[in-house]
């Protein structure tokens, strides 16, 4: 009987170990994940073209849309093309070395390697068609684009940060007009209820299910 209770105590105390080295493991990996996934943020990210959204944006006043096109249409917002791009620069600032990789891209066909910065999980779904149909404006996910000479990532897109927003949705809300001003709304607390309420939203149990996400 003595050997046996030995070897049950050292198949638990084996498995004791195990589980603190598999935690500890994944603690770490855990804490890595994190630190890579905040080091993005306010970190601008290297673009085939360094394209400065506070120029084109902030100083010359182009509207979203202008190059995000299928932003109201699609779940993926468009980025532009070289051929978009080389409407105005095929005679602004024609021949500097930085617009090659626009040129190159147009004899070519081939469309720019735009690094995308904002990207959620694969098993998660977004689409912004749904939240700009919605009065969720750009700035709520993005930032002031407006003041960024290069795009940086603003929010860490992680659940919590969209259940939050799922959860109680009117604080996030824009009038129509104020969808792509990069600037806070001029609504107050009520207002927004208000807006939320005319707007028909999904009811919170269907903002909250689990395959309003995850498809």
């Amino acid at each position: 009987m003595a050997q046996v209770f030995k070897a049950q105590a050292e198949f638990g105390v084996k498995l004791v170990l195990l589980a603190l080295v598999v935690g500890t493991l994944g603690t770490l990996a855990i804490l890595l994940w994190r630190a890579r996934v905040d080091d993005q943020l306010g970190a601008a990210q290297a673009q085939p073209v360094p394209f400065s959204h506070k120029h084109h944006v902030g100083d010359v006043g182009l509207d979203c849309r202008f190059c995000h096109v299928t932003v109201e249409t699609r779940a993926f917002p468009g980025m532009p093309s070289a051929q978009l791009c080389l409407g105005c620069h095929a005679q602004l600032f024609a021949d500097q070395p930085v617009f090659e990789p626009l040129r190159r891209a147009a004899r070519g066909g081939e469309p720019l390697a735009w690094r995308k910065l904002n990207t959620v999980a694969d098993y998660a779904y977004f689409d912004h068609s749904v939240h700009i149909a919605k009065n969720v404006a750009c700035i709520e996910c993005h930032g002031n684009l407006d003041q960024m000479p290069l795009a940086w990532q603003t929010h860490v897109l992680q659940m919590r940060w969209c259940i939050e927003c799922h959860r109680d949705p009117a604080p996030h809300l824009h009038p129509k007009s104020e969808l792509y001003s990069l600037r806070p709304t001029t609504l107050s607390q009520a207002e927004r209820e208000s807006l939320a309420h005319w707007l028909q939203l999904e009811s919170s149990e269907r903002r909250l299910d689990c395959s309003t996400c995850h498809r």
